[in-house]
């Protein structure tokens, strides 16, 4: 754990300038505060006041004063800023003034989460594949439509020098943040890519993949392109994910909880209890791991991604899957969601998971048949009896209402707030009128 000592010599060794502390809304917005070095003591020590009433699930006026206080751990300077102004970075967690926890700031709801995960015995690990599209912008001034990818490549071709280039100031501007990249390629669409980071905790990487969607825009921005992590840009073009592999550990001596060499699938009962857990909540989690009206249109419409609820081995458009390990290693057993995109809050995403799986251990909750590829073509009658995820935000939002274990992991703040602001923009775009209705309805009615 960093001390604040630590942080004082080397903000003063590497010349900090400027000390930017991020905070997060419940969209997963990045808000930030940014102060002068020479206040760093005082920061480090003591936090900042701000007013939290005019931010996204924020407070009321009348209680509106709020104190960001930085994770100490989550230091580290942004690559991308000239020399002479040196900015380093700490992420921060929100409190009264009084110094209670608010529980309307979505990485103490994760925190908690990870508390009732550690009374029973559990760390919880996650690893994310981030996949996102970059479009030509020579300029800021610069129109983003017609959206144009920056190239005209597919899945793991080997591109053009300046794809590859910019993929790989990409994974350096990572590095140097101090993220462990495992590796990144060439997605499905022209314009799409995927980096894969590290195993870690969920906190970690939920602080990893806030960095990132910070971090890929700013190079991206630099090189005269748009990075975008909207699940569904184009329609002639695949959906974006962030399939999130996820494990159980023993807190006392770290082993792999969900490992059984002796199981079938390798699976522990711990883990085959989380895994249907996650099955039982999985429509009402979508409203947050799939949180945009747009999301729906990449959900069982767009190239592996899920529709039914069900888990499997190979199957790739499964909703869960459990994907192979080496011989003799069963430590790295784990179990991939694919339905959360990357434009979910990774915080509330991380703990509504998290809440599920934990749910279905305590109730000890069966687990159903796998539902194999080589199945889907045969068991019709089984498909038709099998849960589909909701094909809108709204019936997301209408299902997450219904379930209890999903708006405890929120608590009352959030998930009100939550549903509050997405209800919003549901009603947003029903009353839109498109350019397809135009086409469609203007000359024949």
């Amino acid at each position: 754990m960093t001390s604040k000592e630590a942080l004082l010599t080397r903000i003063d060794q590497e010349q900090i300038r400027f000390i930017n502390l991020w905070f997060v809304d419940i969209t997963g917005g990045v808000k930030s505060i940014i102060v002068p070095s020479s206040r760093a003591e005082m920061v480090l020590s003591e936090g900042v006041l701000f007013d939290g009433s005019s931010i996204e699930g924020g407070t009321r006026a009348v209680e509106s004063d709020m104190l960001l206080l930085p994770d100490l751990d989550t230091f580290t300077v942004l690559p991308w800023d000239v020399p002479e102004e040196r900015v380093a970075r700490l992420i921060c967690t929100v409190q009264t003034p009084q110094g209670e926890p608010f529980l309307g700031d979505p990485r103490t709801v994760l925190k908690q989460v990870i508390e009732e995960a550690r009374e029973l015995g559990f760390t919880y690990k996650t690893g994310v594949e981030l996949e996102f599209f970059l479009f030509q912008r020579p300029t800021l001034d610069s129109p983003i439509n017609p959206l144009l990818p920056h190239d005209e490549v597919s899945y793991f071709d080997l591109s053009t020098n300046f794809t590859q280039s910019i993929r790989r100031k990409m994974v350096s501007a990572l590095m140097e943040l101090g993220m462990c990249v495992d590796s990144a390629h060439h997605e499905i669409g022209s314009g799409q890519h995927e980096i894969d980071f590290d195993y870690d905790e969920v906190l970690v990487s939920a602080d990893q993949i806030l960095t990132a969607r910070v971090a890929l825009k700013s190079v991206a921005q630099r090189n005269g392109l748009h990075c975008t992590f909207m699940p569904r840009p184009r329609r002639d073009l695949p959906g974006s994910g962030m399939h999130t592999h996820q494990s159980l550990h023993d807190l006392e001596t770290g082993r792999n909880a969900f490992s059984d060499p002796d199981n079938e699938y390798g699976l522990s009962e711990v883990g085959r209890f989380f895994l249907a857990g996650q099955l039982h909540h999985a429509r009402a989690m979508s409203a947050v791991l799939a949180p945009l009206v747009n999301s729906y249109k990449r959900l069982g419409t767009s190239f592996e991604a899920p529709v039914y609820v069900t888990w499997a081995h190979i199957n790739r458009s499964a909703l869960i899957r459990l994907p192979s390990s080496m011989a003799g290693d069963a430590e790295h057993t784990r179990l991939e969601l694919r339905c959360p995109d990357p434009s979910s809050n990774p915080y509330l995403a991380a703990a509504v998971m998290l809440g599920a799986g934990l749910d279905g251990i305590r109730q000890r909750l069966p687990l159903p048949e796998p539902l194999e590829e080589t199945l889907l073509g045969q068991d019709r009658i089984r498909l038709r009896h099998t849960e589909v995820l909701p094909n809108s935000l709204d019936e997301a939002l209408t299902v997450m209402e219904q379930d209890e274990v999903v708006l405890s992991a929120l608590g009352p703040h959030i998930s009100d707030s939550f549903l509050k602001a997405k209800r919003q923009e549901v009603d947003d775009y029903n009353r839109q009128i498109t350019a397809w209705e135009l086409e469609h309805y203007l000359n024949r009615y």
